[in-house]
């Protein structure tokens, strides 16, 4: 059974209640700092103003990423790696902030969206890509080779990752497909791993966590996504299902063999 931890609240603070070394994997998907009065974004095909909530409003963005990663580097275990997904908004000063402290960056990995909405400005590309780094503490760290390899139809895993946008399950507007969460989560930690999302949102990374037979901690600092997350949460079920290889275990025998066994309760 897995060990399921929700905390309403400021990450920063709360992440302090944490034990050293304490969780073996995090993801986490913080504020771009997008939202302002100037700020614009699409809807329904017209360009609004830009408001994602008041969470995504810093006036210290930078000073912002290197409090919550350093709180994140003391309770991560040694052995342990943190998965920061990103735009261009922001990863410049997370890969700024991971060489600042010392950490061994394993990746930068681009997550491809092929079916990204196309952009109405004509003075631009339209942006179809989000980066996540992967890093580390220490040059040993955990990460399931075999099983990108696995995924990756017996080839080795790059790190362009082509994964379509998915439609929101809920209204959070940063929500991310489980597709995605699945594969960082089946390389980056095994059964019994202690999972940390310290911006859970509307619990994602909680819902996959949770179904991959891992334990999970998540804070949320807006009641509203925070109820959203908790529901789906304690809903999903502990069965090792997996999402998104559904088509390819369907063409593949080594894969049907993998997920019937690691889907085993």
């Amino acid at each position: 059974m897995s060990k399921i931890i929700l905390k309403l609240g400021d990450s920063l603070k709360l992440m302090k209640e944490l034990p050293e070394k304490s969780v073996n994997m995090i993801f986490a998907d913080p504020p771009y700092n997008l939202s302002g009065k100037k700020h614009q974004t699409v809807k329904s095909g017209k360009m609004v103003a830009c408001d994602k909530g008041d969470w995504d409003i810093i006036s210290d963005i930078h000073e912002f990423n290197e409090k919550w990663i350093k709180e994140c580097i003391r309770i991560l275990a040694d052995n342990g790696t943190i998965w920061i997904s990103g735009t261009l908004h922001n990863h410049p000063s997370i890969g700024v902030i991971l060489k600042k402290l010392g950490l061994w960056i394993i990746n930068d990995i681009i997550w491809y969206k092929r079916n990204a909405p196309p952009l109405l400005s004509k003075t631009r590309l339209a942006p179809s890509t989000e980066l996540i780094w992967l890093a580390s503490k220490t040059k040993k760290y955990y990460f399931d080779y075999d099983t990108a390899k696995i995924l990756n139809g017996g080839k080795q895993m790059r790190n362009l990752w082509e994964i379509n946008a998915q439609r929101h399950k809920t209204k959070h507007p940063t929500e991310k497909p489980e597709k995605l969460l699945e594969r960082i989560i089946l390389l980056g930690s095994k059964e019994g791993d202690t999972v940390f999302d310290p911006f859970m949102g509307s619990g994602t990374t909680g819902i996959v966590a949770k179904r991959l037979k891992r334990n999970f901690i998540g804070f949320e600092i807006s009641p509203e996504y925070y109820e959203i997350a908790q529901k789906r949460i304690n809903k999903e079920k502990l069965n090792g299902h997996i999402v998104y290889s559904d088509k390819l275990i369907k063409q593949n025998k080594q894969l049907k063999l993998f997920f019937g066994t690691t889907s085993k309760i």
